[in-house]
């Protein structure tokens, strides 16, 4: 027998114990009644009605007894069934937990007077300045795809400096080294793009960017910096940055009279700076 099918049919136990029990009880009831007529005949009518008046109230209160027991060895033999079965009711959700953090995740009204108050200015950023970005926006980022989220960070910040219209420089180290040692050298130690400057202030990674904008104070950063007119790409290198070498092809190397010297127009990578997106 499946344990299906032994539930259903504790199930079916359970009321027949109570109809048993109750039908016992009226039986009881029934035969002492006859036997308490009986015996009245030889008493008083009086004595005779008090006597059957009071006996049936102590039988309607051993009936209600009985009653209550019944229910409660049902009940108990319907948890015992449902413990057998490893029926757990779900947990109720605390709702005070809930409440608490939404109140906590919820700015209060005197943080939101205090940022009114004192906004968010550049000067509440640390100083360091990467070359050519005292009065730019510069950019640190990366066009490799190896690692996605560092990649997806990179697109994150460059479309939210798009979406604004401003200038801003991009600087890709994974197609010049000299930008990634310029990153190091700035920051003081081996970061990874994306790193966003402002006017020689260093705001922060990803999360603290996309955190700013979230609060409405990355605009608030960039007021004054030079809008962008055109939203065409560039012309040249389609603002990737970069261009082949036009003297060695990409192949990092000139061959001369004498034999091959290493080509001084292009990085690492046979590539050169964009002279019309780059000038910075």
């Amino acid at each position: 027998m499946s344990m299906k099918e032994r539930f259903l049919k504790k199930l079916n136990f359970i009321p027949n114990l109570g109809t048993l029990k109750q039908g016992r009880l009226v039986s009881q009831l029934n035969s002492t009644e006859t036997l308490l007529d009986q015996n009245l005949h030889h008493l008083p009518p009086s004595a005779s009605a008090y006597i059957k008046e009071d006996q049936k109230t102590h039988n309607l209160a051993a009936l209600a007894d009985k009653i209550h027991e019944s229910k409660h060895l049902a009940e108990e033999a319907l948890l015992d069934i449902c413990e057998q079965l490893k029926i757990a009711s779900p947990p109720t959700p605390n709702h005070n937990k809930l409440d608490i953090a939404a109140d906590a995740e919820t700015p209060s009204e005197a943080e939101k007077q205090n940022e009114e108050e004192n906004p968010l200015s550049l000067t509440d950023f640390e100083e360091k300045c990467p070359p050519g970005g005292k009065e730019a926006v510069i950019l640190y980022t990366t066009s490799l795809r190896s690692i996605r989220k560092t990649f997806e960070d990179c697109h994150s910040i460059r479309f939210l400096l798009e979406s604004f219209k401003v200038m801003f420089y991009e600087r890709d180290v994974s197609l010049h080294l000299a930008y990634r040692e310029e990153l190091w050298w700035t920051l003081g130690s081996r970061q990874i793009p994306p790193r966003l400057f402002i006017r020689g202030k260093y705001i922060g990674g990803a999360d603290q960017v996309v955190t700013l904008h979230e609060q409405g104070r990355l605009m608030k950063l960039l007021e004054g910096i030079p809008r962008r007119l055109s939203t065409s790409p560039c012309t040249a290198c389609a603002n990737i940055r970069f261009l082949v070498c036009s003297t060695c092809n990409g192949s990092l190397k000139v061959v001369l009279a004498d034999g091959n010297i290493r080509c001084p127009q292009c990085n690492e990578n046979g590539l050169v700076r964009c002279p019309i997106c780059t000038s910075n």
